[in-house]
């Protein structure tokens, strides 16, 4: 088994990888589509990752699966896109920083994952931390995009804890895992994506590059890895790597874009990081055990012609 320190540097790649997503969406997809991305993010990654695993569910996780892709991708990716076109940049970034918080209150409740008072300021710090790197003076406030963000940091936190109480089946990875929620989120998202956008814009050489960097590297293989992360750590120490977002997209946005990072933002950074690096030190909870763990269980059911 991995180190602890070696499974948070891992599960970090995450929200080092979704930091990313700015800039790709600015400088190589079509304006205006943000349902549309959505969907392109989640639908391919996930029936990549089913081809991949040809593992499906059975049982119980049949309605696990749907409930968790919609928390975690279908109602999360939407909501998050319509924070952030209805609200600056910088203000949608600090209301989604507000993440951690609710995930201390889930866990409390569904996992008993008791807060600390150091708990508790470690995500308020990494709230402070992230509004100091984004938020701008005279940034407008709207209150449909701050419901609206406000709800996809409830949705995501909800479906990390439930990952976090519900485990994995036995004899289940966390790539087919990723792969079961992807597609449900995607398919949750595609009607809505269809009916408000219409069809599917012209995509030139970049728009299909910048998709296909979204689905496997921003999506596929940053989701497996935030939910491998879940499953061998507590939901509060995942969640609170949420901030090194934020911070990446600065940095790309400084070395790439040419945007501006003055004294506040670097502060903001540094008070983000180390509230990061703090959420860290809290003891491994006891989680499910890893698929590598567990012997293969007859509970999954495959398509015929898996080995």
């Amino acid at each position: 088994m991995p180190s602890r320190s070696a499974v948070i540097a891992v599960t970090a790649l995450a929200p080092v990888s979704w930091g990313t997503t700015y800039a790709v969406t600015t400088e190589f997809l079509p304006p205006d589509r943000p349902l549309f991305t959505g969907l392109m993010r989640a639908l391919p990654a996930g029936l990549a990752l089913l081809a991949l695993t040809r593992t499906l569910p059975s049982g119980t996780w049949w309605w696990r699966s749907a409930a968790l892709g919609a928390l975690n991708i279908g109602a999360f990716f939407p909501l998050l896109f319509l924070a952030a076109y209805r609200l600056p940049g910088g203000v949608a970034a600090v209301v989604g920083s507000v993440g951690p918080l609710f995930v201390v209150g889930l866990a409390a409740l569904l996992l008993g994952e008791r807060p600390t008072v150091r708990t508790l300021l470690t995500a308020i710090g990494a709230a402070f931390g992230v509004s100091l790197v984004v938020l701008t003076a005279g940034a407008a406030f709207d209150l449909v995009g701050v419901v609206a963000g406000f709800a996809s940091s409830a949705a995501m936190a909800a479906g990390t804890v439930l990952t976090k109480r519900w485990g994995r089946p036995p004899g289940v990875g966390p790539l087919a895992m990723t792969g079961w929620q992807l597609t449900a989120g995607g398919l949750v998202i595609a009607p809505v994506a269809f009916l408000v956008e219409g069809a599917p814009p012209a995509l030139d050489g970049g728009a299909v590059l910048g998709y296909a960097y979204l689905a496997l590297v921003n999506t596929a293989v940053a989701y497996w890895l935030w939910f491998r992360g879940i499953g061998r750590l507590t939901a509060t120490s995942v969640t609170l790597l949420g901030p090194l977002s934020p911070i990446t997209a600065a940095v790309v946005g400084w070395a790439a874009l040419g945007q501006a990072l003055g004294p506040v933002q670097l502060v903001g950074m540094a008070v983000a990081f180390t509230a990061t690096v703090l959420g860290q030190s809290a003891p491994r909870a006891p989680g499910p055990r890893t698929a590598e763990d567990l012997p293969p269980a007859g509970a999954v059911r495959r398509p015929a012609g898996h080995p």
